[in-house]
């Protein structure tokens, strides 16, 4: 009943403050019963408020904002409380994104690198902060700092399992906190649903007791997506991401592949460790009216801190989705893809696109 309370309060100020700014032109708040599928949560059910914003003295054409509230319960006994955001300043010439939340989760785990377990199963509690701060500094380049923190606590464990025998780094809890550095590159058209431009977005973040953290580790990432149309009206979007780690980091902060972003078809975490570079490619295209249709595929190869990439041992998949622009304006867009790994099918009905 508790939470069949929080939902409703959730739904019912979104439809509240739906109709107090219903006139306002730079303001779209959308509050909708929050239902989406992961092999991660299978069914999850909640409610979320989503506001698309400019501020007053932005002009009409300046990229929109977004911050959505929500509170999610799924299928596994899972409990999600989110507040992902990205703010745009002074027609973009500041931009703020991240995320806060606290989640109560359970995940399959698989083993890292070649090392792989049968799946075992292990419960964690966690709050998550994620703040990016940038300025822009030329046309389309920004730089400034961010910053991740996360307090993972193992709640769970199977009897006689890694986890319960102390072989997974960074159990039974690890603190992550880290400070970085950002470089982003954006020539995009539009935010949510690009048909050209460039995004590259590359970040280093040190962490260390210093800044709070139980760990000492260091993770470059770079990710790089390039969006073009097609003969048809098509969007042909390439997505390039490496991430690579230096020290002790605990086995949640690896590098991984799986989930609804990056090489949909396998569960999140399926494999990994320090190292990884995926690549992806997309072909999104028009059905009728606010519906779409896209095909996609994915490869990716790990390595460690002593083999940088095995590139003998690559990872595919592969699979196809529709789309359902909910906001047509700022084209955000509810889709509903199915994606094909060695592991078998997996489903995944969310908002917004992969990359």
């Amino acid at each position: 009943m508790p939470r069949l309370i929080l939902i409703a309060v959730v739904f019912v100020c979104g439809l509240g403050f739906q109709n107090l700014y219903s006139q306002k032109k730079k303001l779209s708040i959308l509050p909708f019963p929050a239902v989406y599928y992961t092999p991660e949560t299978q069914w999850a059910y909640g409610a979320a408020l989503t506001a698309t914003f400019r501020f007053p003295k932005d002009s009409a054409n300046a990229s929109p904002s977004q911050a959505t509230v929500g509170v999610v319960f799924t299928q596994l006994k899972q409990s999600l409380y989110y507040l992902p955001f990205q703010i745009f300043l002074k027609n973009a010439q500041y931009y703020f994104y991240g995320e806060l939340g606290f989640y109560k989760y359970n995940y399959y785990y698989y083993g890292i690198g070649q090392s792989a377990i049968p799946r075992e199963t292990y419960g964690v509690d966690f709050p998550r902060i994620r703040i990016n701060a940038l300025k822009k500094i030329s046309s389309h380049l920004y730089a400034g700092l961010r910053y991740q923190y996360e307090d993972y606590q193992i709640t769970q464990t199977e009897p006689n399992g890694d986890f319960a025998n102390g072989k997974v780094t960074g159990t039974p809890r690890s603190i992550t906190s880290g400070v970085g550095l950002g470089l982003l590159y954006d020539t995009r058209d539009v935010i949510f649903f690009p048909s050209k431009g460039t995004l590259f977005d590359i970040a280093f973040f040190h962490n260390a007791p210093i800044w709070g953290s139980s760990v000492r580790f260091e993770r470059l990432t770079a990710d790089l997506a390039a969006y073009r149309k097609t003969a048809g009206k098509m969007i042909l979007v390439g997505n390039l991401f490496g991430s690579f780690t230096r020290g002790h980091p605990p086995f949640n902060m690896l590098s991984e592949v799986g989930g609804g972003k990056r090489m949909r078809g396998y569960y999140q975490g399926r494999f990994r460790d320090d190292n990884l570079l995926l690549a992806q490619t997309e072909l999104r295209f028009n059905i009728f009216r606010r519906w779409g249709g896209a095909v996609f595929a994915s490869s990716a190869v790990l390595g460690n801190q002593k083999d940088i990439l095995r590139l003998n041992d690559p990872k595919f998949t592969y699979g196809t989705g529709v789309r359902f622009t909910a906001n047509r304006r700022d084209h955000l867009n509810i889709r509903l893809d199915y994606a094909l790994g060695k592991d078998g099918g997996n489903f995944y009905f969310t908002i917004g696109e992969a990359f």
